[in-house]
């Protein structure tokens, strides 16, 4: 209990002083508990678990430590990882070693199964995502998939960062009329062979690939929003693997090989392998194609029936040393000036979790004056996202296609 009451005592002190302020609360970015909150984080390092795959990501990252340094005094190193899984793992190993304070992750760049295992296991500080004052600008009702973190509550857990959607890419010289949806892709794979991949099954890329191809060939989608069993797997997978047992074949190098992840296979649409890659942030390519990593004729497409799409998000783990200084770097990534810079097509192209309903002019202003990029669609031609299916959904999905095709 002495160790819990120590884990808690920044929310209870944070909280003593909201309710002290009465009912109708002050500006969040106003509020002394905030102002209390950003006076202990000042010195504090903070350790940020974050994928490390892509040059503009890294490159975005830095520029936020140079931020929280100059403006909160905070440390922030960013520890790059290829697998986020393995960095829960080590929250967990720590947990189980009794390590209850001073863990070696202060902020994790999060979602999906990961989050759903470090919540399973009571890995998780907070809730503290309601507590940032730029959580003023967030309109759940607006973005619902804030909400959830594949169909599981976040209730506060992890802070919104970003909104991603899977997107298509293709060379218009070499492929101007793309197949739209899983029947048409097969068809045109049969008819092209070896112009068509996918990242491996392990990569989140490849298992999106699998579970966007589920989606329009499942009978009820509603069953993707609960968790896989044993009962029902089969059947609903059932024309996932009849589709596949036939596209295989016709893949990249006779699908025996695949490309590592979604920057290997941009790799290969560069270099003329293939026709076509995934990604899923709709501003990637145009970013790709202004660091001359894809040729300017790549252009950008999602299915006819639309493609799936989520909320990534950053969470605290529960023996963080620096949880003050992990909230306010969260709050800084939350922040109109933070946001606007991750949407731009020449630094990231990652797009914003933000309502413009709830900016001032000036604040919407940021994003309007932003080049949408040459390959980037709008939002109407992106359309509504595809809610991610339950993580069992994918857990599953990896485990029948490496006993199915050898792993």
């Amino acid at each position: 209990m002495r160790r819990l009451a120590r884990l808690l005592l920044p929310v209870l002190l944070l909280a003593a002083t909201v309710f002290a302020a009465g009912p109708t609360p002050a500006a969040p970015a106003e509020d002394a508990s905030w102002q209390a909150v950003v006076a202990r984080a000042k010195g504090q390092t903070v350790y940020w678990n974050a994928w490390a795959g892509s040059e503009a990501t890294n490159d975005y990252i830095d520029w936020v430590s140079r931020q929280v340094a100059e403006r909160y005094g905070i440390h922030l190193r960013h520890v790059k990882i290829s697998n986020t899984a393995e960095a829960v793992a080590r929250i967990l190993a720590e947990k189980s070693a009794g390590k209850m304070r001073g863990g070696s992750v202060d902020l994790i760049w999060i979602n999906g199964e990961n989050f759903l295992k470090m919540r399973e296991n009571g890995l998780l500080y907070g809730p503290f995502a309601d507590r940032l004052p730029n959580a003023k600008y967030l309109d759940y009702a607006e973005k619902p998939t804030m909400h959830f973190d594949f169909t599981v509550p976040v209730d506060g857990m992890e802070s919104p960062w970003g909104a991603a959607q899977v997107v298509f890419l293709n060379d218009s010289r070499r492929l101007p009329d793309p197949p739209r949806s899983m029947p048409e892709l097969l068809a045109w794979a049969k008819a092209h062979p070896g112009r068509f991949t996918h990242p491996q099954v392990r990569n989140f890329m490849g298992s999106t690939f699998l579970k966007q191809a589920l989606y329009e060939l499942v009978e009820d989608k509603s069953v993707l929003q609960k968790p896989a069993t044993s009962g029902n797997f089969a059947k609903v997978t059932a024309p996932l693997w009849a589709w596949y047992d036939q596209l295989r074949p016709n893949l990249w190098r006779q699908g025996r090989q695949f490309p590592e992840n979604a920057t290997a296979e941009d790799q290969l649409l560069a270099d003329g392998e293939v026709d076509m890659s995934l990604s899923f942030q709709p501003g990637e390519a145009s970013n790709l194609i202004q660091s001359g990593q894809l040729p300017d004729t790549v252009r950008t497409f999602v299915m006819r029936g639309g493609t799936i799409g989520n909320t990534h998000f950053v969470a605290i783990p529960f023996n963080s040393s620096a949880k003050e200084a992990a909230m306010v770097v969260a709050d800084f990534l939350l922040s109109p000036e933070a946001q606007a810079r991750k949407q731009d097509p020449r630094v990231w192209g990652d797009y914003t979790v933000l309502s413009m309903k709830k900016l001032s002019p000036e604040q919407r202003a940021l994003f309007t004056s932003l080049p949408r990029g040459v390959a980037t669609l709008s939002p109407e031609e992106l359309g509504t996202p595809l809610p991610e299916p339950h993580p069992s959904w994918m857990n599953m999905i990896v485990a029948e296609w490496e006993r199915r095709y050898g792993g």
